[in-house]
C-alpha cells in the first residue's frame, strides 16, 4: 500500500498514526496544539473521526441509547450526548489537515456514514479508515471503496466470516489497497485480550498487510505487534491525560508517543532475517571467545594436564572442544605461560 509518499509493506518500517478522536475537547486551538505535538512526537499520520451526533445515533436517553454500564468510561450519558462531546466539527477538518500537512504528516479520517465520505472527498484525503464498530456496515464499506483510495479497516469484534464479507465487499467495489488492523474494542483494552498471534494469521488468511489499532495502556503491545509483522500502529493521542477528554484515559501523551515511534522502529529493525553464525558486526568478537591456553611455563616433553592447560579467554587458541583430546599429549618444544595452543605444539 502507498499513501502519498509513504509505502506500507511487509518488511517495511511501521507507519505510526496519531488518533486525535475527541481529545480536542471542542477547542480548535487545542486540536491544533495536538497536531503540533503529534508531529513533534514523530507521528507519520494524524487521523480524525468524521461524524455528527445525528449521523451516529438517535437523540434519545431511552434503553440502549443510554450508557448504563457502570464499567464504561462514558457511563451516565446518552450516546447522542457522548458523540456531541467527541465529534470534530466538520469546519475544523480543513485547518487541522492543513496544519498536519505543513508539518509533514499524512492527514485523513474515519467516516461514519456516506455523507462523511462525500465531505472528506472534497478535502482530497489520501486514504480512509473504517472503525471497528462500522466494519460490518457493508454499504459504507462499498462507498469508501468506490473512491479507489487505500482503505484501513479495524477488525474489532469481527468474526472470520464477517471479515470475509467486508474484505470481499471492499475489493469488489474498487479497493485495490487494503490493510486490516487487529483491534480489541474495549476502552482501555488489556494485553491479555489483545491476541496478537492473530496478526500473521490474518495477513495470510486475507492476503493483505495487517497492523494494530491499540487501545491498551503504554506501548508494549504495539511493540510486540510490530515484532509479529504489524505494518501500521494506530494509537490515540492527547496533550495530557489529566486534562480530560472523552478518550484521554487510553491515549498516549507526547513523550510516550515519541517512545512508541522509537521502540516500534527498533522492534522492526531487530527482526532482520534467519541468521546463524557471526554477523558482520560480530566478526571482530570471535577472537574474544574462550580457547585453549598453556597456563604454566613448560619444557619440551612435558605432558599436558588439567593443571597446565585451561580454557580461557581470548580465542586465539584451539576451540575448547579439543581440550580432552589434548590432555596427556607431550609438547614438542618449550612453551611459555599464556601461549595459545595449536596442533604444532604437541606430538
Amino acid at each position: 500500500m502507498k499513501i502519498e509518499n509513504y509505502i506500507i509493506e511487509k518488511g517495511g518500517s511501521p507507519f505510526i498514526i496519531a488518533e486525535m478522536s475527541g481529545n480536542h475537547k471542542q477547542s480548535l486551538a487545542r486540536a491544533l496544539k495536538i497536531v503540533d505535538a503529534a508531529a513533534k512526537s514523530g507521528a507519520h499520520a494524524l487521523k480524525l473521526q468524521t461524524y455528527t451526533p445525528d449521523t451516529m445515533t438517535l437523540d434519545s436517553e431511552e434503553d440502549e441509547f443510554f450508557i448504563s454500564d457502570p464499567n464504561s468510561l462514558w457511563a451516565g450519558q446518552s450516546l447522542h450526548s457522548l458523540y456531541n462531546k467527541a465529534h470534530t466539527p466538520w469546519e475544523w477538518h480543513q485547518p487541522i489537515f492543513d496544519r498536519a500537512r505543513e508539518l509533514g504528516m499524512i492527514a485523513f479520517s474515519s467516516p461514519f456514514d456516506e455523507t462523511a465520505v462525500d465531505f472528506l472527498e472534497t478535502l482530497s484525503v489520501p486514504c480512509y479508515k473504517i472503525a471497528s464498530f462500522e466494519n460490518t456496515d457493508l454499504p459504507l464499506i462499498r462507498k469508501v471503496a468506490s473512491t479507489g483510495k487505500p482503505m484501513i479497516i479495524s477488525t474489532g469484534m469481527a468474526t472470520i466470516a464477517e471479515l470475509d464479507e467486508t474484505v470481499k465487499a471492499a475489493r469488489a467495489a474498487g479497493c485495490k489497497s487494503l490493510v486490516l488492523l487487529k483491534c480489541t474494542s474495549t476502552y482501555p483494552a488489556t494485553p491479555e485480550n489483545s491476541n496478537l498471534l492473530t496478526i500473521p494469521h490474518m495477513s495470510k488468511l486475507f492476503g493483505c498487510e495487517v497492523g494494530m489499532s491499540d487501545h491498551t495502556m503504554g506501548i508494549g503491545t504495539s511493540v510486540a505487534a510490530v515484532a509479529l509483522g504489524a505494518t501500521i500502529i494506530e494509537k490515540h493521542f492527547t496533550l495530557d491525560r489529566s486534562d480530560g477528554g472523552v478518550d484521554s484515559t487510553f491515549s498516549l501523551e507526547p513523550s510516550e508517543f515519541t517512545q512508541l515511534v522509537i521502540e516500534t522502529e527498533r522492534a522492526w529493525q531487530s527482526l532482520g532475517k534467519v541468521s546463524y553464525g557471526a554477523t558482520k558486526a560480530e566478526a571482530t568478537q570471535v577472537t574474544k571467545r574462550r580457547s585453549i591456553y598453556i597456563v604454566e611455563d613448560l619444557k619440551a616433553g612435558d605432558v599436558l594436564t588439567k593443571d597446565n592447560l585451561r580454557c580461557i579467554r581470548p580465542g586465539h587458541g584451539l576451540p575448547p572442544k579439543y581440550y580432552d583430546a589434548l590432555l596427556g599429549r607431550a609438547l614438542k618444544c618449550d612453551v611459555k605461560k599464556g601461549t595459545p595452543v595449536d596442533w604444532n605444539l604437541v606430538g
